[in-house]
């Protein structure tokens, strides 16, 4: 075989699912001069879909045509820069979905699975957490029950979603429409849910919840402290990256353990909180902060500060992700736990090669690269629906915009 140059490089947008259901995936892929050898990366940024198409199709691609795919780490840092201006989701996503693609690429090249271009397998599979929610604490109970008979050791347990979905207190005459929520209300409801867990369930079970940065700080310090009795495996953006200085007195007030990332697009948004020990997971979205090269980096620093990685893993990721996801999952040393939302039927027929789910663990299969491939034709018969979002228009009772 010759060496293998870039022939092209193009993004496919896809949305199998429905209603409620439906999502906007962004798998990019790169093909080489060798005919058949090709890769794929995720470039999911389900709210800005059509950006990251635009960046990969038109200011990517011109950039790659020609080169040597294998030149992973060259290609990452060039791209990074050549817009000059740095960072941000629409371009780390459009740079992860080159960068994964790389990965697959050279995996399929060397004829390996991607978990050993990373060093290998440190386990077999990644234990995975699953959500249950519910309008009251009994519902949500019941739904934790029902993962647990399934095998599942760590279950993430919310009560009508993020911030409780909606609010019924008084609003202001003229206050424009949006997804209300009541912040202090909810706090209040979630350390009354883990009572109720805790009482009938026990310690058995390791139970997570996500704030969604949803809260105040103040009240967001409280609401840690309030929870530490329960044991939490892990508090999940309990503040918004902008207010990552309250995480040290978080830390002062309470032994809750904390998750964060899944917002971050820049090193320096989480080097402080590494540096200082803040928390104990990173859960980056990894196709927002540019792919497997900058995730396989950010992994080795938090080895070396005793934070385990918990992946960013729900079901607006594309199964592509995923299964960037769980070669890195099964290859790292402090690996923790991994987001998982599980794939439909429609999903596994357009992305042959899923990473398998089995009781409570997620494998990757053995194929060279990241093992997935994409159904073109299937997934352009789900093209990606237009429109304004209306879950992320948060607003709080008297209605004043609001983290999402």
């Amino acid at each position: 075989m010759d060496q293998p140059t870039i022939r092209d490089v193009r993004a496919i947008l896809t949305s199998p699912g429905e209603g409620s259901l439906q999502k906007r995936l962004i798998v990019v892929k790169v093909e080489t001069s060798e005919p058949g050898l090709y890769g794929l990366g995720c470039a999911t940024f389900t709210q800005r879909h059509s950006a990251v198409r635009v960046v990969v199709d038109e200011f990517l691609r011109p950039l790659l045509m020609g080169r040597d795919p294998q030149r992973i780490e060259d290609l990452w840092q060039t791209l990074h820069v050549n817009a000059y201006w740095r960072s941000g989701p629409v371009m780390n996503n459009a740079l992860s979905g080159v960068d994964m693609a790389l990965w697959d690429l050279k995996g399929k090249l060397a004829g390996l699975p991607v978990y050993q271009l990373l060093g290998g397998k440190c386990r077999e599979g990644a234990a995975v957490y699953r959500h249950a929610d519910g309008a009251e604490p009994e519902e949500v109970e019941a739904n934790v029950r029902r993962f647990m008979e399934q095998g599942l050791r760590y279950i993430r347990a919310q009560m009508g979603g993020y911030g409780g979905r909606g609010s019924d207190a008084p609003r202001p005459e003229g206050a424009l429409p949006g997804a209300y929520f009541d912040p202090e209300r909810h706090a209040r409801s979630v350390v009354r849910l883990f009572d109720h867990l805790r009482a009938t369930i026990g310690e058995d079970v390791e139970l997570l919840h996500d704030v969604h940065e949803r809260l105040v700080p103040i009240e967001a310090v409280r609401l840690a402290k309030a929870l530490e009795p329960h044991r939490l495996f892990f508090l999940e953006d309990v503040l918004p990256p902008e207010q990552i200085e309250w995480f040290r007195l978080i830390r002062q007030q309470c032994t809750t353990p904390l998750a964060m990332g899944e917002l971050f697009v820049n090193a320096n948004e989480w080097k402080p909180l590494l540096e200082g020990r803040l928390i104990d997971f990173i859960r980056c979205h990894i196709s927002a902060i540019g792919g497997l090269t900058p995730a396989r980096k950010l992994a080795t620093v938090c080895e070396h500060f005793g934070i385990r990685t918990a992946w960013h893993g729900p079901g607006d990721v594309s199964p592509v992700g995923h299964a960037a996801n769980v070669h890195l999952d099964v290859s790292s040393l402090n690996f923790g736990v991994q987001e998982w939302a599980g794939f439909s039927e429609l999903e596994q027929e357009m992305f042959p090669g899923c990473p398998e789910i089995r009781g409570a663990y997620a494998y990757p299969n053995d194929r060279p690269g990241l093992g997935i491939d994409v159904d073109e034709k299937l997934a352009a018969k789900y093209p990606c629906p237009e429109g304004v979002l209306d879950w992320t228009q948060t607003r709080t009772p008297d209605g004043t915009p609001a983290y999402p």
